[in-house]
């Protein structure tokens, strides 16, 4: 999701999608904007990744007190840095500052032994490898206790690689590089995709969830499709 519009996310959670990541990395989310994103999100029981601007605990900790599910975090590189935004992520020395008034929270109205327990099971950290050396380090990132999922970034990658389409060997063996280190680990697999046929066609690698699209490709889509119809009408009268 890249428009900071409440409105958005509401048409969004009635389209039948399984979740929506809130992009604060490339898109204009502020704290304001992305607090009542997640508050209708909240309300309405679904459930948003926020995909943070950087992996700065200050970053993870913003997004899963405003209420977030979970976070995906840009450019992480090895194993050492995969268990920093684990433990950024989770409650315990050293880890996600602990509030009981926090949207997430529910404003102080639950215990910590439940916050704490809820946190266990609910939080989701999913590494992006998105740059050659991680994915030279796709086992020990994989491997890394906290990390829930990989989520192997096509486009940056490639750009990573010198090239200017995501169409190339290096990258197909990215897929199965990282594929295998979340086999291994026993780990979800994801990638962004711009469509459904594009889906079908890298889950041969072993990518079992897709982020797909945003609304600025569906609007587009829709529109474009609706100008040719009228067009095309125009030209047989």
């Amino acid at each position: 999701m890249k428009t900071p519009a409440v409105d958005v996310m509401e048409v969004l959670m009635l389209s039948g999608l399984d979740f929506v990541c809130i992009d604060q990395e490339h898109a204009p989310f502020d704290r304001c904007s992305l607090g009542n994103c997640l508050a209708v999100a909240r309300a309405g029981g679904f459930p948003v990744l926020v995909r943070v601007a950087s992996s700065a605990p200050e970053h993870i900790l913003q997004a899963l007190d405003a209420g977030a599910v979970g976070v995906v975090v840009p450019h992480v590189m090895t194993g050492t840095g995969a268990a920093k935004i684990a433990k950024a992520a989770r409650f315990g020395h050293g880890g996600r500052g602990y509030a009981g008034s926090s949207r997430w929270a529910g404003y102080g109205t639950g215990s910590m032994a439940k916050l704490l327990s809820r946190s266990a099971a609910e939080t989701v950290v999913i590494a992006q490898i998105e740059d050659p050396e991680a994915v030279d380090c796709a086992d020990d990132i994989a491997a890394t206790e906290g990390i829930d999922a990989v989520f192997l970034g096509p486009a940056d990658l490639s750009v990573a690689y010198g090239k200017t389409s995501q169409d190339s060997a290096e990258l197909r063996a990215a897929f199965e590089t990282v594929g295998r280190a979340a086999r291994t680990a026993g780990k979800g697999y994801m990638t962004f995709v711009a469509d459904a046929a594009q889906a079908a066609r890298v889950s041969a690698h072993g990518v079992s969830a897709f982020f797909i699209a945003s609304e600025h490709a569906w609007i587009l889509a829709g529109a474009r499709a609706a100008v040719t119809g009228l067009k095309d009408m125009q030209e047989g009268e």
